[in-house]
């Protein structure tokens, strides 16, 4: 897993729950928007930080199944630095331009892994991840363009021209996850099916991973120890959606949004 990983900057599938679970999983999410879905907080709170708010994300984001993956990687004290839920509504336009991550994240290190957990099949068709072999060994410019349809938070993008013959289509059935590093090239194209395409961007970083000068982030420990206090701690949620909680999401993610919009980081 390790050497591939290092190899290509990515790998996939993995599967690390049964699609029992990963159905759970959903309804509890739909539940969840059935109830708050008219909220801007929480559709805000599914695309930042929703570990701080919907308990059952703090839950995945624990798994043992994902959390050993990422442990032999990165080592047994992990922090999650965000889990970002990118869903492409059935037969929508939305889509993730080529993009290296770490570009905008203020870490000083390179040291992360995201998890993308499929909570409902991600095909081609569906719009699945895509990914450049090799690629996380360039640092590369990018250029934001705010594109409407984009998920990305600045519709950013390479600004070098990437050959799609090179790109590696992860598909994935729910309860599968791909893990990729922060560097490798990757996008996806628009959901052309009648199911929406539903997954959850765990990032994963090592407790002594250490912000850019300046940088104000939290982080949430899952596994092992911090010894290393790098990072504000967060807090698990204590219901869904509660008062407290959200007080404390609007306080944590001000601070990412405050180095995700920061055209300087990176």
């Amino acid at each position: 897993m390790k050497e591939a990983f290092e190899r290509d900057g990515f790998v996939c599938p993995i599967t690390v729950m049964p699609v029992e679970d990963a159905a759970h999983y959903r309804k509890q999410l739909e539940k969840a928007e059935a109830q708050h879905g008219a909220d801007k907080t929480f559709r805000k709170i599914l695309r930042r930080y929703p570990n701080l708010a919907l308990p059952f994300v703090d839950e995945i984001t624990r798994r043992p199944e994902i959390t050993d993956v990422i442990a032999e990687i990165l080592g047994p004290d992990l922090l999650v630095l965000d889990a970002p839920f990118f869903i492409k509504d059935a037969n929508t336009r939305s889509f993730v331009s080529w993009h290296q991550d770490l570009h905008y994240w203020g870490l000083e290190t390179e040291e992360e892994v995201t998890a993308w957990v499929a909570l409902s099949p991600a095909t081609k068709e569906s719009g699945c991840m895509r990914f450049v072999a090799g690629s996380q060994d360039r640092q590369v410019d990018h250029s934001d363009t705010f594109a409407e349809d984009n998920l990305l938070t600045r519709g950013q993008e390479v600004a070098v021209k990437v050959d799609e013959r090179d790109a590696t289509e992860a598909e994935l059935m729910p309860g599968q996850m791909s893990i990729h590093h922060g560097r490798v090239f990757h996008a996806s194209h628009p959901n052309r099916t009648d199911d929406r395409r539903i997954g959850l961007a765990i990032r994963y970083i090592p407790a002594h991973a250490r912000q850019t000068e300046g940088g104000n982030m939290a982080a949430m420990l899952v596994r092992g120890e911090d010894r290393h206090e790098n990072f504000r701690p967060c807090r698990p949620p204590a219901g869904l959606m509660t008062a407290p909680d959200l007080a404390h999401w609007t306080e944590i993610a001000g601070a990412r949004n405050a180095v995700m919009l920061d055209g300087k980081q990176g």
